[in-house]
């Protein structure tokens, strides 16, 4: 009896089922991503060394308290709603948008109530939005 060799195919890697995945995954990809462009703030960070601010005749300043209320020019709000909020700063400002608007937050203040203060200065337009800081004990101010 006689037996026959066999024969060896030679051994093929088809890439083609592979890169059908990978462009369906792009494809997907570029299907599920937003290309929105949220609004931005300019926003000066101020320096923690303190500096002396030069003095303007006219400013707008939000104190953003613990419980979330806020003062806007030492005047208390009836509520820390947006709403509100938002009159009480068109009333203050009135057509005037390049004054310095400064933002007073307390240490335990939440983030969020901050944060609704910077959007809605942004949303009426305010161009000099500034966050107060404290001179740390024992350091004095340059001259």
């Amino acid at each position: 009896m006689r037996f026959r060799k066999p024969t060896v195919e030679p051994l093929e890697i088809n890439l083609t089922p592979m890169i059908d995945c990978l462009l369906f995954l792009i494809v997907f990809l570029l299907l599920a991503t937003s290309f929105n462009h949220f609004s931005r703030l300019n926003i000066i960070l101020p320096e923690a060394e303190g500096v002396v601010s030069a003095e303007q005749t006219s400013s707008i300043e939000v104190a953003v308290q613990e419980d979330g209320s806020y003062l806007v020019n030492g005047i208390g709000l009836a509520s820390s709603s947006e709403a509100e909020l938002t009159n009480m700063l068109k009333q203050e400002a009135g057509d005037k948008r390049d004054m310095l608007f400064v933002i007073a937050a307390d240490a335990n203040a939440t983030h969020q109530s901050v944060v609704r203060v910077m959007d809605i200065a942004g949303k009426l337009g305010f161009l000099n939005l500034n966050i107060s800081t404290v001179v740390p004990l024992g350091q004095t101010l340059p001259q």
